[in-house]
């Protein structure tokens, strides 16, 4: 099983899903999905939905399909180009994107670059100390002119993600656009393995657009789906590190799927998530109750338009960054919690 959620992450992975710009990943999920469900659609604003079968109370499963991004903001008479952010907020210096690979989506162009500052001894003393900034960064695409790169199919607007190939060390993987190609990795090895005719309730599944540009495609659920209850899956936070811990997050990486109960947008819905522990609990899953501070899901925006949401999580190390990491024990873990709630059912009654 977990050769197969390795392969499965690891092609989700590797597709470059810029905010606003998702498509290359919601073609691979319609793909992946078809022959699995028994309706399949998108929502005026894109995002992509399904409906599995079964029957009883409505569930929703959502995951969303794009990943951190960045914008072309300008092109330098160099050829290189500026950079702002592709979402709300978020400068360089959180990011950690210098010297990584890069690749510039265009309208039907995709070109790879770096990004790049200015290093070593070129730099003035005074600018050595001070954190990164959009005037410090650039992408390389190897032009050696505004022209050349607009005739490249390169303009402002153009969005950029850091591209490094995706790495296995040991039980674990390792690089970009984890957040949240793992929830996208649950619904499809989900939706392949179960038996529409056994499930405990009507079962929907959701891959939603703009999430890192403030749950945007979320925001909209409710006019093209009526569910009784939702899941949204997401990565979660970890404080096995030495410079965090657990008095600030006591949750590791191999310790089973994230029950949260609280992030900085919402409390989340106590009896779906007690009834996820308690089918935990029941079935010999390990689970970990979190909270989060400086955290967000989609699941705070269904439950503005009146579902009851529960947020499970896979804990990841180094999040949004393109080094972030999961162990495949916890990915295993979590498909087998969903397993059950769906042939169960996200109420005991």
């Amino acid at each position: 099983m977990r050769e197969r959620i390795a392969e499965v992450l690891t092609e989700l992975m590797a597709l470059p899903g810029p905010t606003g710009r998702e498509e290359p990943v919601l073609a691979w999920l319609e793909r992946a999905w078809a022959p699995h469900v028994k309706r399949l659609w998108r929502s005026r604003i894109g995002n992509l939905l399904a409906y599995v079968g079964g029957a009883g109370p409505r569930l929703l499963l959502t995951a969303h399909a794009d990943e951190l991004s960045f914008v072309v903001r300008s092109i330098d008479s160099s050829g290189l180009l500026w950079l702002t952010t592709g979402q709300v907020r978020g400068e360089p210096q959180e990011r950690f994107p210098v010297g990584q690979p890069a690749l510039v989506l265009g309208r039907d162009v995709a070109i790879e670059g770096m990004f790049v500052l200015a290093t070593g001894h070129v730099v003035p003393e005074e600018r050595r100390s001070k954190p990164v900034t959009f005037a410090d960064l650039f992408v390389d695409i190897g032009a050696n002119s505004k022209q050349e790169v607009l005739e490249r199919g390169i303009t402002v607007g153009s969005s950029v993600v850091w591209n490094p190939p995706t790495r296995r060390l040991g039980s674990r993987l390792y690089g970009k656009a984890i957040d949240d190609r793992v929830g996208l990795a649950l619904l499809t090895l989900l939706v392949r393995q179960i038996d529409a005719q056994q499930l405990d309730c009507a079962l929907y599944l959701a891959a939603t657009v703009q999430e890192e540009n403030g749950l945007l495609g979320a925001s909209s659920l409710r006019a093209d789906l009526d569910v009784d209850w939702a899941i949204a899956l997401d990565v979660g936070l970890v404080g096995d590190l030495p410079t965090i811990g657990e008095q600030w997050m006591p949750a590791t990486l191999g310790g089973g799927p994230q029950l949260v109960h609280k992030d900085a947008a919402t409390h989340y819905d106590q009896r779906l998530l007690w009834r996820l522990a308690d089918l935990a609990d029941r079935n010999g899953l390990p689970v970990q109750h979190v909270v989060f501070d400086r955290y967000g899901s989609d699941g705070a925006a269904l439950i503005r338009q009146g579902i009851p949401t529960a947020l499970v999580a896979v804990g990841a190390r180094h999040t949004h960054a393109p080094f972030e990491a999961v162990d495949l024990a916890d990915v295993e873990a979590t498909l087998h919690l969903l397993e059950h709630v769906v042939y169960e059912g996200p109420t005991d009654q």
